[in-house]
């Protein structure tokens, strides 16, 4: 009645002859904007791939109330974006009491998702229902407690229709123990979705 689904709670929908393409990038524009990153050079990648940060009293804290709300913003957008699910759940660890460098890695995400707006997931309606889930894992790479972070995603053929990472509960004794946990917590969200 109401003619074709166009934006959904910060959500455009674009319907072409593929299939539907979803994206938030007036709510990224809206972000960027809001905290003041607009005029600042693009990254190319959400985080740095060799910076290990963890909760130590080094650094200079910052505001809880900014931190927060620039983690709770890029939270939202991983909605749409599964390309920045592992570096903003990293950094949402260091919410309690965040330092300099926290907020300016949180920086980086918000610089790099300014320089992908057009990024979206596009859900194919040439696609079969095969079931397909993939998964991995870091081994004990957090700083402070030594735990590994899990990744997983989730593909109904060619369509990407869940993701996740998340910080494991125990602290594995090996790659092998590590990956075993990834893989039982992948196996039972497969069976939620079956």
């Amino acid at each position: 009645m109401v003619g074709e689904l166009s934006y959904f709670l910060g959500l455009q929908v674009k319907q072409t002859d593929c299939g539907l393409f979803v994206s938030q990038s007036k709510y990224v524009k809206d972000l960027v904007k809001r905290f003041g990153l607009d005029s600042k050079k693009h990254t190319r990648t959400p985080m740095s791939t060799n910076v290990k940060l963890g909760h130590g009293p080094i650094g200079k804290s910052v505001d809880q109330t900014v931190y927060r709300s620039m983690i709770g913003s890029l939270l939202y957008l991983t909605a749409s974006r599964p390309d920045i699910a592992f570096s903003v759940g990293v950094y949402a660890r260091f919410q309690a009491n965040p330092k300099e460098s926290h907020l300016g890695t949180v920086r980086r995400i918000i610089r790099y998702v300014n320089g992908t707006v057009a990024h979206g997931i596009l859900y194919s309606k040439e696609s079969n229902l095969e079931l397909a889930g993939y998964s991995d894992t870091d081994w004990a790479e957090n700083v402070d407690d030594r735990k590994s972070t899990s990744g997983g995603c989730f593909y109904v053929g060619s369509n990407l229709v869940s993701w996740m990472s998340k910080k494991q509960n125990s602290v594995s004794l090996s790659t092998v123990k590590a990956e075993y946990i990834v893989a039982g917590s992948c196996y039972i969200q497969l069976l939620w979705m079956k």
